[in-house]
């Protein structure tokens, strides 16, 4: 386990994931704010591997992590940690039937909670205007803004985010 909220835990993803993955990644809607590309059983397939493993790479700055319910051991989404040298970026995506439960707030609660761990100075999000639930959710946290701009792979106007630790 990599870190728990009250009602989520977060682990290394695995192959048994694939089906809630390819789910998770198959959706236009989940995808829609991302990368918007769907992709097939078998790219996801790929994908995860390669996921799966950037755990043993040593200086990895690309962790894709596994969130789970806690109550039934559920794969409900993915939360991501990157960084880039500059900044250390986080994200997620939850299954869409996993959406206005408050498990996006509570997963970002618990990412700040785990990179003070980590001793991360300054976090970073990225997030499409449009997506008005993610935007909601960085700024009860507390997250300010400091770039507006249109991005490059989905032509869309979106919102830099920064928070300091």
């Amino acid at each position: 386990m990599i870190f728990k909220t009250h009602r989520l835990f977060v682990r290394k993803l695995i192959l048994e994931d694939l089906v809630p993955f390819h789910e998770l990644e198959s959706n236009p809607l989940v995808l829609k704010y991302a990368t918007g590309e769907v992709k097939s059983l078998q790219e996801n397939e790929q994908e995860l591997k390669e996921l799966i493993s950037r755990y043993k790479v040593s200086k990895n700055d690309f962790w894709i992590y596994a969130i789970l319910r806690k109550q039934d051991h559920q794969f409900i989404g993915t939360v991501a940690l990157v960084k880039d040298n500059i900044d250390d970026e986080i994200g997620y995506r939850l299954l869409e039937k996993f959406w206005k439960n408050g498990y996006g707030t509570e997963i970002c609660e618990g990412l700040i909670m785990y990179c003070k761990t980590l001793k991360i100075n300054k976090l970073v999000a990225y997030v499409a205007d449009e997506n008005r639930a993610s935007t909601k959710i960085l700024e009860k946290l507390n997250f300010k803004i400091v770039k507006k701009f249109i991005s490059d792979d989905m032509n869309l106007p979106e919102t830099k985010y920064e928070l300091y630790l």
